[in-house]
């Protein structure tokens, strides 16, 4: 049974980025009047991601966001070229969401409900930064008032079984909102310090990205915003 959902599930993935494929290679005008539905919504079953995170940031006063559906082969895409497709003003201002695993914390540290010293972490980060795990251990260390000794947190980039069971999504296509788990997040610093105050991540989905406000997102989110990349 669990089989023949799991083909559902890709061939609904394949149909949705046909569709998607179709629309980009439309007119730009006419497509733009097009809005692709997914085959949940078609068939009128629940899935229809957009919808539901789009409610969890209206809930949470964030306003100023946008979601886009991009071509099944984004990802394979020169990183302008995918700037352009979502109008951001810079490649810089594209960022992903990496779950990251505490691998030394103490037996009794096995979840996220302690935020300041949480097994997994939740990370926004540049796709065109350096990532550096070394900063947010030593982050995690001074929020801990050096109580634990710092041999207790080498995080490292969490297995992608571990990360979709966390958060729901899918690689590529994980976003820190509307997470099956409260995992502390952890934005950037560099991220906050963009021009026009907006940046894009990933919206759920593998195709669908969301661009939104960062004082907003800030707001809602309540990350602790950490100096974690270099170039």
């Amino acid at each position: 049974m669990e089989a023949l959902e799991e083909l559902e599930r890709v061939q609904n993935r394949v149909l949705q980025r046909i569709a998607s494929l179709e629309v980009s290679l439309l007119p730009q005008r006419f497509a733009e009047t097009l809005s692709v539905s997914s085959p949940a919504q078609i068939s009128g079953t629940n899935g229809d991601t957009e919808a539901r995170l789009s409610a969890i940031l209206r809930a949470n006063n964030v306003r100023d966001f946008a979601f886009k559906r991009v071509p099944f082969d984004y990802y394979d895409w020169p990183i302008e070229a995918r700037r352009d497709i979502l109008g951001a003003p810079s490649i810089h201002h594209l960022c992903k969401s990496i779950v990251l695993v505490n691998t030394q914390a103490p037996s009794n540290v096995t979840d996220c409900s302690d935020h300041n010293n949480s097994k997994y972490y939740i990370v926004v980060v540049q796709y065109t930064a350096r990532f550096n795990a070394e900063a947010v251990k030593n982050f995690i260390y001074t929020l801990n008032n050096g109580k634990i000794p710092k041999k207790k947190f080498n995080l490292r980039l969490a297995p992608e079984e571990i990360s979709q069971k966390l958060t729901g999504y899918e690689r590529n296509g994980v976003t820190c909102i509307g997470m099956k788990t409260d995992i502390p997040v952890i934005l950037d610093e560099a991220i906050v310090k963009l021009d026009s105050n907006f940046f894009w991540l990933g919206g759920g989905e593998i195709d669908l990205k969301l661009g939104i406000r960062t004082s907003e997102f800030i707001n809602f989110v309540k990350p602790f915003i950490v100096s974690c990349s270099g170039t």
